[in-house]
């Protein structure tokens, strides 16, 4: 009942995150949910988002929407990473608050997080350092969407949430070795090389840099949580407060996939940010979050959700 009376946009409701959002969301029963495709609302076109939001008047809007992948398309892509996620966001924000739309919660990333943040990442850490350099313009344009609804809660009582989500992964995630993250290629890349009786495997980097990876049902309970709960202006980390190596998460998916081969360590490729660890307080304090699907259960739910997907 917690959505009754409400009109919800969701932006992004096509990708991996947004997804999920919006079946749970539907199963939720608001008044209204709006999930636009791209082609129905290009958030690049201030003209056609205000059209969009006066017609629709949602009280609540949800930006999932973004263009993301991994380390190899980060670098391939710096330039669009960039304008299109700070333009897609800066107009949404912009037009939500012309149309006094109640709520914005944002989806940040990361990313955002200075490349050398000392473990657990702490929110007051974002601003100490500039991010890695393979993701920075990503993780910048995001946090560029922070800035912007501070300052509009400050100048204007638009009330705006800014989340933090650690790597997620789960069923449906993007599995195209060109564009995916470490996980969905992972698995890939083993399930694959088992079935057709390939001896290894190689990896990028030398599996030393270590993450903290949420499972996307529970981030979905986590921005859920924050936009029923959470309205002030201090961004918050969503995760689990867990971390693990690349070795020893490639290990792990090998062993979960019946792989039996060696893992070939590819140091001439960019491994990413050299520790990746939140700390999650903020969001258990604040508004009672707290992740409950452990790594190897999630590996386990999305290797099957991928094996039961994957082409005859």
């Amino acid at each position: 009942m917690r959505w009754a009376g409400r009109r919800i946009l969701l932006t992004g409701g096509g990708g991996f995150l947004g997804g999920h959002l919006r079946e749970r969301l539907a199963a939720e029963g608001p008044a209204v949910l709006l999930a636009p495709r791209a082609t129905e609302l290009d958030l690049r076109d201030a003209a056609a988002i205000t059209r969009y939001l006066g017609e629709h008047q949602p009280d609540l809007i949800i930006h999932a929407a973004a263009v993301v992948g991994g380390i190899g398309a980060n670098r391939a892509h710096p330039g669009r990473f960039f304008y299109e996620n700070a333009l897609m966001g800066i107009q949404l924000i912009e037009q939500a608050r012309l149309a006094g739309v109640r709520k914005f919660v944002c989806l940040g990333t990361v990313c955002a997080y200075p490349k050398h943040t000392p473990t657990p990442f702490r929110e007051e850490d974002l601003w100490n350092g500039y991010p890695e350099e393979t993701n920075a313009p990503y993780g910048l344009a995001k946090k560029m969407l922070l800035v912007q609804l501070q300052a509009y809660r400050d100048e204007y009582g638009f009330n705006g949430v800014y989340l933090l989500p650690a790597n997620l992964y789960g069923p449906r995630d993007n599995f195209d070795l060109e564009t995916s993250h470490v996980i969905p290629a992972m698995i890939r890349k083993f399930v694959d090389a088992r079935a057709s009786g390939v001896d290894h495997v190689e990896l990028w980097g030398d599996g030393t840099p270590t993450r903290e990876f949420l499972y996307v049902d529970d981030a979905v309970e986590g921005v859920l949580a924050a936009a029923e709960k959470y309205d002030q202006g201090e961004p918050v980390n969503l995760g689990t407060g867990n971390m693990v190596s690349i070795a020893e998460l490639a290990q792990t998916i090998a062993r979960l996939t019946g792989f039996a081969g060696h893992i070939v360590w590819n140091a001439a490729l960019p491994g990413g940010q050299p520790r990746r660890r939140i700390d999650a307080t903020r969001a258990r304090e604040r508004f009672g979050f707290d992740a409950r699907v452990n790594l190897e259960e999630g590996l386990r739910r999305t290797i099957d959700w991928y094996r039961a997907a994957e082409p005859e």
